[in-house]
């Protein structure tokens, strides 16, 4: 069974996305689905009417924080991660399981239960898409301040091997300019937050 992708994913302008002139997606095809994602067939058509299949994997979206102290440090988590097969750097992120639930409700508990903190303040920092080239996978970026410790609730065997660390914000940078940083997500929180330092 197909169906129009135009119900799932309108144009949102918001997220820097706006109609094409060129190209219409016209149909999407079932593929496989996963515990978190799924895999479809994108029909697409272009002016002259020709028609190009495109996969497409589609996730529920994901929120990500920058938490920041008083004193200019930014907590990172340090993860395994499958399809690297190692180790990264991360701002605490997860997905948004919840239907329904409002983005910054699921930064705060994705706060707490990666990075063990409370904030008092989050703000929209940016938006991005992970890599548009073959997922609709869109992360909200909060900032985070006002921080206080909570209990961690540590979800599955990566987050409960991860370690968590403070850095400065500067230093921070530093590990995005010299690639010990390379998760997207990370990337632009950080750059993001300090910019606002600027």
């Amino acid at each position: 069974m197909s169906q129009s992708p135009h119900n799932k994913s309108p144009h949102n302008e918001s997220r820097g996305v706006t109609a094409s002139e060129d190209f219409e997606a016209v149909k999407d095809s079932p593929g496989y689905t996963a515990n978190v994602v799924s895999l479809i067939d994108r029909t697409i058509i272009d002016n002259a009417g020709n028609e190009y299949s495109r996969d497409v994997v589609q996730h529920p979206g994901a929120v990500a924080i920058v938490a920041l102290d008083g004193d200019n440090n930014i907590t990172l988590v340090n993860q395994y991660r499958a399809p690297v097969d190692g180790n990264i750097w991360e701002i605490p992120a997860g997905k948004v399981d919840v239907p329904g639930e409002p983005a910054v409700e699921t930064a705060s508990r994705e706060l707490a239960e990666e990075a063990g903190l409370a904030a008092e303040t989050f703000v929209p920092l940016s938006g991005i898409y992970q890599s548009a080239g073959f997922s609709d996978e869109f992360c909200e970026i909060f900032l985070a301040t006002g921080l206080s410790s909570v209990p961690q609730n540590l979800d599955g065997p990566e987050e409960e091997a991860m370690t968590v660390a403070s850095f400065s914000l500067a230093e921070a940078v530093a590990m995005v300019e010299d690639r010990r940083i390379t998760d997207a997500k990370t990337v632009v929180g950080i750059l993001a937050a300090a910019r606002l330092q600027e």
